[in-house]
């Protein structure tokens, strides 16, 4: 399969740069494969195409304002997007300008509340790179970071909370699981009411999410590994759906991809808590 075949045009004025006022009335598309025609509806409408059953597999995981803008000592600005805590204050960043930061160089940020400096250069052109600081290191993110924006997004976000989901529990994240923002508690309530279950894993987006497809044949592309773990009373719930021939409906291909790592032949899983495999979307029928 080629990577042109995934190949579409997408108008810059049509890509929203706001987020709209209620979540639930974003855009959906309903593609029906057997009659093969599509419906425009708002995703609340999402309610209609679930059965009492269905087990709706979300990712909790929560974005971290990842994106640090400093200074070297000599005063050149220079950008951090915080990718994987390695070990204490210890992380990977994706850095920028690459080629004026070497290791054992220092940097700045807000004045001096963080500092940082360059340990290591990582397979792939990353850093690892070690933070100093007085305080919670959370804390001060808050104060310092912004939250990591796609680069298509030209706007400033005012409210940090809509690019989080209103689920997210388990920070980590260098970016949002996207398919889940358009959940409400008031649309998950309604959801449950019907009979729907839900489930949770936990993936870390990592730096896949920020670096596109170089190889032309897409069986070719190495996919980066992420985190992920998922809970023994999700295990539960989905391999009871499995066993009951009831559907597991991933949203956004994070969940997906945690389920695609862990499912066995017959689609069901096991508590675990590792990286991501290079595998593809082949075994798991949901």
């Amino acid at each position: 399969m080629k990577v042109s075949e995934f190949d579409y045009e997408l108008p810059e004025e049509l890509i929203a740069q706001t987020p709209i006022k209620k979540r639930d009335e974003s855009r959906l598309m309903i593609l029906n494969k057997k009659l093969k025609t599509i419906e425009h509806k708002t995703f609340k409408n999402i309610i209609d195409y679930l059965k009492p059953g269905d087990v709706l597999v979300r990712n909790n995981t929560k974005v971290i304002p990842a994106r640090l803008y400093g200074k070297k000592e000599t005063g050149a600005n220079v950008e951090f997007l915080l990718l994987k805590n390695i070990e204490n204050d210890i992380w990977e960043c994706i850095v920028r300008p690459g080629n004026k930061l070497h290791i054992g160089t220092k940097v700045i940020f807000g004045e001096g509340i963080l500092e940082a400096k360059i340990l290591e250069i990582m397979p792939g052109g990353t850093r690892k790179v070690e933070f100093r600081y007085n305080g919670i290191f959370n804390e001060i993110l808050d104060k310092v970071g912004l939250m990591p924006l796609p680069p298509y997004i030209h706007e400033q976000l005012e409210q940090k909370d809509r690019y989080q989901t209103v689920y997210a529990k388990f920070d980590g994240s260098a970016a949002a699981p996207t398919a889940g923002l358009h959940f409400t508690e008031e649309l998950l309530d309604k959801l449950e009411k019907k009979g729907i279950i839900i489930a949770n894993v936990t993936l870390h987006v990592g730096i896949g999410t920020f670096r596109p497809v170089k190889e032309e044949i897409v069986e070719k592309h190495e996919m980066h590994k992420e985190h992920f773990y998922i809970k023994q009373e999700d295990v539960q719930k989905i391999n009871k759906a499995k066993q009951e021939k009831r559907r597991v409906i991933a949203v956004g291909t994070t969940s997906c991809r945690v389920l695609e790592t862990i499912a066995d032949e017959n689609g069901l899983v096991e508590e675990k808590e590792e990286d991501t495999r290079n595998i593809y979307l082949s075994r798991l029928q949901i």
